[in-house]
């Protein structure tokens, strides 16, 4: 394949959803048309009814809707859904719709803030470009390692939590730079009454992954003093991949000819079957790679030529006794302790929400007020390692009939020597976890300011988050030693350097015992080392800010506000010393991320009621907003929106946007240090190409380009590939800018009560993101280097490819900025509700048509739009029912959608970028050798709920039908088994819950 992308997803939901711009959160026939959140300041401190929405920060009367889509959701909603956390809630469809979302499935990946973090992305444009505020404050980056550049979900208080807004739109001008997707905000309870304890399980039908939490609500005020908070403890437990019996058979998944049935193609390993081969889910173990020699097939009984092969004791005769050659499908590729790998990672989460107003009654009637949050998340994710050991030539550790051959190059383990023979050995499970204390501590004044009617409030919040990360690792220094060694009289083995490093363990003789696994205890713990690294990350806010009615406008006050801030981060990632040196044998490896910046602003918004209650205008408002912003790495910019809505007559009407965000790269993103991955030796372009008839012209332009740095045509890699990843500060990296603007409908018509409440909205939202700051992958370097018609091994995208002397490859990739990132499409919210039998009735529908979802890394290229492909649906929505009866019943019922794929996927990888064309021929020979499609796919939900005065009882169950995730070819995507790693799929199956909650 030509291009390999991860591209993921939100996990489907079922949960009520409501557009605030539809009226939904009123079940009455109030001229209201939005569903409010008090985000910065609230009826206690002095401003009436006025409210602050998302999106926004100027307080306005209730009555006023909102210029733009807002989503919200409710506490009861999140429960009724089964969700046993915010974080869950959030990565839900109908919060992402459709767009990438890194969850508990991606344990065994390299993942922005580490393993077991948590983040979202709006539309699609990641998690660096949506701000998530709690009670309209932003939170911080959290997580491991150097890569932090977003919020970590896991640290939301969950049990105290009102309501969530999302604002699907850019709102750089109001909140700053990453505000570019759109701005989610979690509002906590601020009047919860007394004492009250929940408890929510959640229990595969596998019976393991059990999800557990825990929590106490309390709160109490006074004529003058408001307190709340919350405490919560959470656990969820591994999910193996060998709990679900989906991932019992992961294969190739290949085909005969389009239309063959699944796996019609496959190969079938030595066991007669096709699972767990290479081609998916299998790993080389129990085999002996050496020159190649003749020996007996493991499959055929016939001698042949080999250079792998598989211990055989009963093997007494022919031309190597003791083993049978095999080839790529009949050597050993599963270990049963592989599949303990978490299918969905363990976590434990201890979280502490603390907040507290008290009014002064002086500095104009003024209100003191604070919040204190603090975290620990321990999670873990065991990882299966395969262990290459590679004996020297001319070492005593090897039979003599295997002494004297050269089977490779040098490795860094080989101690400068050639390598005689390599044993592939199951190793087992390695321990990986991650420990992450994060706290929030922020607090002001406000009160009257000194003009009628206007406020003032001064911020300053601080955060700190504290990661430890630690990971078993072979060590590359003990390896080479272990595996230098000379023979003693007794038979024995000792390191060469043991006279210098008399803790040295010499590594077992190669037999069937150590190639098997069956390693010596001692050899083990040598060998293996647990390393820790360790990662700060700080952020202060000083914010203040006025705001108040200018002047008399005929549809009501004209309103003013204004506001400075200003933010300061720092970013400390430091390694273990191992990382530092290179030290770690094929696990990623990194060095210090060190790094700090500071931004200071000046921002305004208008809110001009221009008419109100007159023919053809019941409503007409508009809003505007701009911002200074100055980064001490960057410079400065303005950026601004501006926003009208227009209701001709009561009960309909248009509203639009349009504004611009400018995003200043992330701290990990400017100095993230060095840090190594891995690609397979297949991804050197130069790898096996095909006979020179055969070649196509890409080629044909790779084969010349290999030939003039001396590669021979039949040139074949056996080396790995290292890819580092490093910040871009010092390659220039510059700012993004984006463009976003939104065009929409709102119906909310006055119907007879008898009839019900009808609320529908109708949005088109575009964004363009230019100057887009990534990293590009190893592979799209390696390509757009050897496939230049103009190749020089020392410029253009070459200058990050080194080529040693034994022709490994090590590829460089720093953050730069891509040219263009598009996102188009539909949102469509509905909501009717009536009484029905002494019952209310609420019906539910959250639809999204992506129109297009593209990108080009560079100017001359044409855009490629991966709008519809498996991971990346042009439709996607959310459906529910729920009937609440007047004795504390409430049933409900929930329906997520994903659209399917019958054709897209093969087309976006037959695509060129080069030239703008889709290849027929190239996607003909995709469907003949491919499954790369998928069915619509659905998610059932359902929920029965009794609330009384002081108790409230819970119980449902999610993915009623037990619905797997598609099956596809191993190919293209990163899988799970068959399924692609896409978070809008469910990899637990059904699961029951029940939430229970009561107070005094």
């Amino acid at each position: 394949m030509k291009k390999t992308k991860l591209m993921v997803a939100a996990s489907a939901i079922g949960f009520m959803v409501i557009s605030a711009s539809a009226a939904a959160a009123q079940d009455s026939d109030s001229d209201a048309t939005e569903q409010s959140v008090d985000d910065e300041e609230s009826a206690s401190s002095g401003s009436g009814n006025a409210i602050v929405v998302t999106g926004s920060r100027i307080r306005r009367p209730d009555e006023f809707s909102a210029t733009e889509p807002i989503t919200v959701i409710s506490r009861q909603e999140i429960t009724q859904s089964g969700f046993n956390s915010a974080t869950d809630a959030l990565q839900s469809g109908a919060v992402t719709q459709g767009a990438g979302q890194i969850n508990n499935a991606f344990g065994g990946f390299v993942t922005d803030g580490g393993t077991g973090a948590n983040t979202l992305g709006l539309r699609g444009l990641g998690p660096a470009r949506t701000l998530v505020l709690l009670n309209g404050r932003r939170l911080a980056p959290g997580g491991t390692r150097g890569s932090v550049v977003a919020a970590d979900l896991n640290v939301l208080p969950t049990s105290i939590i009102d309501q969530i807004e999302i604002l699907k739109a850019g709102a750089s001008s109001v909140y700053g730079s990453d505000a570019i997707a759109g701005v989610v905000n979690i509002i906590t309870d601020k009047n919860p009454e007394g004492l009250r304890f929940e408890a929510q399980f959640n229990v595969p039908e596998v019976g393991a992954g059990i999800d557990g939490r825990v929590a106490a609500t309390f709160g109490f005020e006074t004529d003058r003093l408001n307190v709340a908070g919350s405490v919560e403890y959470r656990k969820r437990r591994k999910l193996a991949r060998n709990d679900v019996p989906f991932f019992d058979c992961p294969v190739g998944g290949f085909r005969d000819g389009e239309g063959g049935p699944f796996g019609s193609g496959d190969s079938v390993g030595f066991d007669g079957t096709p699972c767990f081969t290479l081609d998916n889910g299998g790993v080389t173990i129990n085999t002996l790679g050496a020159p190649r020699r003749n020996a007996i097939s493991r499959t055929t009984g016939e001698i042949g030529s080999f250079n792998r092969f598989v211990p055989a004791p009963e093997v007494t005769t022919g031309p190597f006794p003791g083993y049978l050659g095999v080839d790529f499908y009949s050597r050993d590729t599963l270990d049963p302790q592989q599949e303990e790998e978490p299918l969905i990672t363990a976590a434990e989460l201890y979280t502490g929400f603390l907040s507290a107003s008290y009014d002064l009654e002086a500095l104009g009637n003024a209100e003191i007020y604070g919040e204190l949050l603090a975290t620990r998340r321990k999670s873990s994710s065991p990882l299966y390692r395969q262990l290459s050991l590679d004996y020297l030539r001319g070492s005593p550790l090897l039979p003599a009939n295997l002494r004297n051959g050269a089977f490779l190059n040098p490795t860094n383990t080989s101690s400068g020597q050639v390598i005689a023979a390599r044993a592939f050995i199951g190793f087992g499970l390695t321990e990986s976890a991650q420990q992450v204390d994060y706290v929030r501590a922020s607090g002001g004044i406000r009160g009257d300011f000194v003009f009628p009617d206007w406020r003032y409030d001064a911020f300053v919040g601080k955060s700190w988050n504290d990661g430890t990360y630690e990971i078993e690792s072979f060590l590359v220094d003990r390896l080479a030693n272990s595996l230098n060694v000379v023979a003693n009289m007794d038979g024995t083995f000792s390191c060469v350097s043991q006279a210098s490093n008399a803790g040295c363990v010499a590594a077992p003789a190669l037999n069937a015992d150590t190639i098997g696994g069956r390693l010596p205890q001692e050899f083990r713990d040598y060998i293996l080392q647990n390393t820790i690294g360790k990662t700060q990350f700080r952020e202060t806010t000083f914010a203040f800010n006025i705001d108040g009615p200018l002047f008399a406008m005929p549809g009501g006050d004209a309103q003013l506000a204004l506001g400075v801030e200003y933010r300061k981060q720092s970013i400390n990632d430091q390694p273990d010393a191992n990382s530092l040196s290179g030290n770690l044998f094929g696990l990623t490896a990194a060095t210090p991320t060190v790094g700090r910046d500071n931004v200071k602003e000046v921002f305004g918004e208008v809110f001009l009621p221009i008419l109100a209650d007159t023919p053809f205008f019941y409503r007409l408002n508009l809003n505007g907003s701009a911002r200074y912003t100055d980064y001490a790495s960057y410079g400065s910019d303005v950026t601004y929106k501006i926003a009208g809505e227009w209701q001709p007559v009561r009960g309909f009407g248009f509203r639009g946007s349009y504004g611009t965000s400018y995003r200043a790269p992330a701290l990990a993103e400017q100095f993230l240090g060095a840090t190594s991955g891995f690609l397979g030796s297949t991804a050197d372009p130069c790898d096996d190409l095909p006979p020179a008839a055969d070649q196509s012209p890409t080629d044909q332009i790779i084969a010349r380009n290999c030939a003039s740095i001396g590669l021979p045509a039949d040139f074949v890699q056996r080396s790995g590939i290292t890819v580092f990843r490093v910040g871009g500060a010092e390659a220039g990296l510059a700012a993004e800018t984006s463009v976003n603007w939104t065009v929409g409908a709102v119906a909310t018509p006055v119907l007879p009560e008898k009839v019900g409440r009808l609320s529908l909205a109708l949005d088109y939202f575009d964004i363009k993101v230019e100057n887009g700051v990534a990293d590009l992958a190893g592979g799209t370097i390696l390509n757009r280097c050897y496939t230049d018609p103009n190749f020089d091994p020392a410029a253009g995208f070459c200058r990050f490819v080194q080529r040693d002397a034994n022709n490994a490859l090590t590829v460089t990739s720093s953050f730069v900025n891509l040219s263009e990132d598009i996102v188009k499409g539909f949102e469509f919210n509905g909501r009717y509700s009536r009484d029905l039998f002494g019952a209310n009735l609420i019906l539910n529908a959250n639809v999204t048509k992506y129109t297009e979802q593209s990108s080009r890394l560079f100017p001359e290229e044409f855009l490629t739009d991966a709008n519809g492909i498996i991971t990346q649906p042009d439709w996607v929505g959310s459906f529910d029912v729920s009937l609440a009866t007047k004795k504390g019943f409430t049933v409900r019922y929930g329906i997520d959608w994903i659209d399917g794929d019958r054709n897209r996927t093969y087309e976006f990888f037959a695509f060129d970028e080069l030239t703008g064309v889709t290849d027929p021929d190239l996607v003909q020979s995709f469907r003949d050798l491919y499954v790369l499609e998928a069915s619509d796919y659905f998610l059932h939900n359902a929920s029965i709920q009794f609330n009384a005065d002081k108790f409230e009882m819970t119980v449902g169950v999610r993915n009623i039908f037990n619905t797997a995730p598609p099956q596809i070819s191993a190919i293209g995507f990163n899988t799970i088994g068959n399924a692609p790693l896409y978070s809008g799929y469910d990899y637990v199956g059904r699961t029951f819950f029940a939430n229970i909650n009561f107070g005094f």
